[in-house]
């Protein structure tokens, strides 16, 4: 057991990482309204693309602790990539009533389990859009960062057959914690429920018989406040129900960043996950792609993991060339709060490397 002394400290810890939410207005998000019975009390903001096309694609984001629907909206980008590309999106949004630091409630069993509190409202919501805005209801995937990252996982569990995938940034396997000190302590690689209690959670979770949706994984190598282990953890939390080995199938170098692949029996892609080379806790971002704003818990770092997620759901056509990584330097030490992680000196060595390739010195 730990000590109350070991308690505090992380609690003052915690307490360090919330900063005031930002008072960011984005008119381009459209209050959702009524919607079912919304046993989780949660609120809800829509974004439809100018260019409808009947069929969109929906994407439903879930924001992180301290965060509301529209800020995290505004440092992710998802909005601007909806118009660009023409699919809808969901912003679920938390309320201080339900949660003083507008977490989502991924760790309360009330909230978590099937037709039940906060998860049931996200899905209340999910069939409100879907019948109302022309939705191809076999592209509805569902992404979210740290709090949000953990109910995305709990979304996926108790309704996997509505997802045709799901990206998790910085967050935890699914019924991984029952209680606040169990969030604290599974948030920094303590104690926690083994592979197979893990995966026994997640097929219990609902009667779903397949398919399942597919995993994207986003992890930062040097988040303090949600450490890798938990990363991995959803892979073996994961791997079973897809039957998948232990070792990826691949693994692919993106400059200092890795990507490691595995696949099922008929070779599909069926989960990834990104380790951002000394990244803190965030949502990676590259805002020289137009798409985003860095920000508290926003990381500038040269890779966009909203448009490369979106990419992998087939949102943003596949032969668009993917964008060159900026290498990545040191993070100071406060770095959940910085803009960036790179410097100008990878945009002149991108322009030194295009000019050897060019005269077919480089490949």
């Amino acid at each position: 057991m730990r000590s109350m002394s070991d308690t505090l400290a992380r609690l003052a810890a915690l307490r360090g990482t919330l900063r005031p939410r930002p008072t960011q207005e984005n008119p381009d998000l459209i209050a959702l309204g009524t919607f079912g019975a919304n046993p989780g009390a949660l609120g809800g903001y829509i974004f439809l693309p100018s260019k409808r096309a009947k069929n969109m694609a929906l994407v439903t984001v879930l924001h992180g602790c301290t965060q509301t629907a529209a800020g995290y909206d505004i440092g992710s980008g998802w909005s601007r990539l909806a118009e660009d590309y023409g699919f809808a999106l969901l912003f679920p949004e938390q309320r201080r009533a339900n949660n003083p630091n507008l977490c989502f409630n991924w760790f309360n069993p009330e909230d978590i389990g099937r037709d039940h509190g906060e998860v049931f409202s996200i899905r209340q919501m999910i069939a409100k859009v879907v019948a109302e805005h022309s939705i191809d209801s076999r592209r509805v995937f569902v992404t979210g960062l740290s709090a949000g990252g953990a109910m995305t996982a709990a979304m996926l569990a108790t309704y996997p057959e509505i997802f045709a995938g799901g990206a998790i940034i910085a967050g935890l396997p699914y019924a991984s914690a029952a209680t606040i000190p169990e969030a604290f302590d599974r948030m920094r690689g303590h104690g926690g429920p083994t592979a197979k209690e893990l995966q026994l959670r997640l097929r219990n979770a609902s009667t779903h018989k397949g398919p399942w949706p597919t995993l994207s994984l986003w992890q930062g190598s040097a988040d303090r406040t949600v450490v890798p282990s938990n990363a991995n953890a959803i892979v073996d939390q994961w791997r079973n129900i897809h039957g998948i080995d232990v070792s990826p199938s691949r693994v692919e170098n993106i400059g200092r960043h890795q990507r490691r692949v595995w696949t099922d029996a008929h070779g599909v892609e069926v989960i990834e996950l990104y380790t951002i080379a000394g990244m803190d806790h965030g949502t990676p971002l590259d805002v020289g792609t137009g798409y985003g704003a860095s920000g508290p818990f926003m990381l500038d770092i040269g890779i966009s993991s909203t448009v490369e997620i979106a990419r992998s759901w087939g949102l943003v056509p596949s032969f668009e060339k993917r964008r060159n990584v900026k290498p990545a330097t040191a993070q100071p030490e406060n770095v959940a709060g910085s803009s960036a992680i790179g410097d100008d000196r990878g945009g002149i060595q991108k322009v030194i490397e295009d000019a050897l390739r060019s005269a077919g010195l480089l490949r």
